[in-house]
């Protein structure tokens, strides 16, 4: 079973942007399931020393996932544009989709 850590096509017929997408892509990945795995432990341990090191690289995980996704933000239209259309906002999450889908003149993705 392949899974996202591999390649699905051969890496020898995709373009160096491509293969840069991926590597973004499985960088993210693999910090957002770091920041989880930090998270459970400081959630699981009952030392408060142990915590606070468990919560500090947790953190450090979330910044190194936030640098990998800026760099998908820039290298890529679609990621950039539907950033900007839901980060860093309020209100409910599907009413900004349902407000977004009904601008007149925008392309459909």
């Amino acid at each position: 079973m392949a899974t996202s850590a591999e390649w699905h096509e051969s890496y020898a017929k995709m373009s160096e942007a491509a293969l840069d997408f991926s590597r973004a892509v499985k960088s993210l990945q693999e910090e957002l399931e770091a920041v989880d795995w930090y998270n459970q432990r400081a959630e699981a341990t009952g030392d408060p020393q142990l915590r606070r090191i468990l919560l500090h690289n947790r953190n450090e995980e979330i910044e190194h996932a936030m640098m990998a996704l800026e760099y998908l933000r820039r290298s890529n239209p679609v990621f950039n544009e539907h950033m900007r259309t839901y980060l860093f906002t309020s209100g409910d999450i599907t009413e900004i989709e349902a407000a977004a889908e009904q601008v007149p003149g925008k392309d459909p993705l």
